[in-house]
C-alpha cells in the first residue's frame, strides 16, 4: 500500500505542476457543456417558406396565414409560377414549397377534397423530415377546422366515437436540452478519461522514466492503479461540476438520487480508464496515443444512441452497441435523471460495465510489462 501511495503522489504532483492538464480537464468540458446543448438541437424553427397561390382565395390565404402564424416557417418567397419557386429552392432562398392549386376553395367546399404540391429541400435530410412533418400537421389542423366549419352533426349519430387522449411522461414539455444535456455530460467525460489515460504511460517513455519503474519492485497492477485513480478522482469532480451546470444553467434537476448516477460513474470511469490506459500500452508517443483515442471514442460517440436512436441503426450498427460502453450510461443518465430509475432498475447496467471495467484493466495490467518495457 505504501508503493501504491508513492505511486498516487507522485502522479498527483505531475498533474498539479502542469496546469495546462487542469484547463483542459475542467474548463474545455464546461464550455463545450454549456455550447453543445444549445446547438445540437433537432427542434427546428424558421423554415423558409416558398408559396405559389394559383387560387388566390380566401381559403388559400387562411391556410398560408395559419402555416406561418405556428412559428415554424417564415414566407420568404411568394412566385406566381412553380418554376419560379423551385428556383428559389435552388438558391437556398426557401427549404420547402407549398403550391396551391386554382379551385382549391371550390373543390375543398363541393367535393370535401383538394389535392396539395409541398416540394421539400431534401439536402439536409433531418430539415427536409422536420419541415415536412410540422406542414403536414398544420395542413390536417386546417382540413380538420374547415370540416368543423362545413359539416353538420346531426343529432343522434350511430358511429362509435373514439377520443384519444395525450400525456407526455418525463419530460412533459418536451425540452430537447432535457434530453440532450445528460447524454452529452457522458460523451465529455468519455473523451476526457480515454484520450488523459491513454497518454499516462507514454508520457513515462517519452519521459524516459518508464525503464526505471520496470526495474523497480513496483508490481504492474500497482503501476495500472496509481495511473487510473488520480484521473478518476479529476474527472468524478468533472462529472460533479456538469451537474452543477446541468441545475443551474438547464434547471435539471434529477428526479432520482445523484448518489445512484454517481454509483455508475465511478464503476464507468474505472472501464474507460482502463481502456485508456490499455491504449497507452501500445503506443509509443502522445501523438499516436491521442489520435487511436480519440478515432475510437467518436465512433462509440456515434453509435451510443446519443444523436440517433439506436432503434433507427441497422442491425449490426445495433449489435456493436451491445458492446459500447457509453451506450449503457447514456441510458443509466437518462434514466436517474428523467425518470427517477434507482439502482435496482439499472442493475443489468452496472453489471455490464463491471464487465468492461475488468475486462479493460486486466488486459492493461497483462500487456504492461510486455509491450512497455
Amino acid at each position: 500500500m505504501r508503493t501504491l501511495k508513492l505511486l498516487l503522489q507522485k502522479e498527483l504532483i505531475q498533474i498539479v505542476r502542469d496546469p495546462s492538464i487542469l484547463r483542459l480537464l475542467f474548463i474545455m468540458p464546461m464550455v463545450q457543456l454549456l455550447i453543445m446543448p444549445l446547438a445540437a438541437d433537432y427542434e427546428i424553427k424558421k423554415i423558409n417558406l416558398g408559396v405559389v397561390d394559383h387560387d388566390h382565395t380566401q381559403y388559400s390565404q387562411r391556410l398560408v396565414d395559419k402555416i406561418i402564424s405556428s412559428g415554424y416557417f417564415r414566407l420568404k418567397d411568394y412566385s406566381p409560377t412553380f418554376p419560379k419557386a423551385l428556383q428559389a429552392i435552388a438558391s437556398d432562398k426557401t427549404d420547402l414549397v407549398l403550391e396551391i392549386p386554382t379551385h382549391f376553395e371550390r373543390d375543398l367546399i363541393q367535393e370535401n377534397k383538394a389535392p396539395l404540391l409541398v416540394s421539400i429541400d431534401a439536402i439536409n435530410g433531418i430539415k427536409a423530415g422536420l419541415g415536412g412533418a410540422y406542414i403536414q400537421q398544420i395542413i390536417q389542423e386546417y382540413n380538420q377546422d374547415v370540416r368543423d366549419q362545413w359539416l353538420q352533426t346531426p343529432r343522434f349519430n350511430p358511429q362509435p366515437t373514439i377520443e384519444v387522449t395525450f400525456s407526455d411522461w418525463y419530460n412533459p414539455n418536451m425540452n430537447y436540452k432535457v434530453f440532450m444535456v445528460p447524454g452529452i455530460l457522458v460523451m465529455l467525460l468519455t473523451i476526457i478519461g480515454s484520450s488523459f489515460a491513454a497518454n499516462n504511460i507514454v508520457r513515462e517513455k517519452e519521459m524516459g522514466t518508464i525503464e526505471q519503474i520496470n526495474v523497480s519492485p513496483i508490481k504492474k497492477w500497482q503501476f495500472i492503479l496509481g495511473k487510473l485513480i488520480p484521473f478518476w478522482i479529476l474527472a468524478m469532480g468533472v462529472l460533479t461540476f456538469g451537474l452543477i451546470i446541468a441545475r443551474l444553467v438547464y434547471g435539471i434537476v434529477p428526479v432520482g438520487h445523484y448518489i445512484d448516477i454517481y454509483i455508475f460513474a465511478a464503476i464507468y470511469l474505472l472501464a474507460i480508464l482502463g481502456f485508456g490506459l490499455l491504449l497507452s500500452t501500445y503506443a509509443q508517443t502522445q501523438q499516436q496515443s491521442f489520435i487511436v483515442s480519440f478515432f475510437i471514442t467518436m465512433i462509440l460517440n456515434l453509435l451510443s444512441g446519443l444523436f440517433t436512436p439506436i432503434e433507427s441503426m441497422p442491425q449490426w450498427a445495433q449489435i456493436i452497441t451491445k458492446f459500447n460502453p457509453i451506450t449503457y450510461f447514456i441510458e443509466v443518465m437518462r434514466m436517474v435523471m428523467l425518470k427517477g430509475s434507482g439502482l435496482a432498475d439499472i442493475k443489468s447496467q452496472i453489471f455490464a460495465i463491471l464487465g468492461f471495467a475488468v475486462f479493460f484493466n486486466t488486459w492493461a495490467i497483462l500487456n504492461y510489462r510486455k509491450r512497455s518495457g
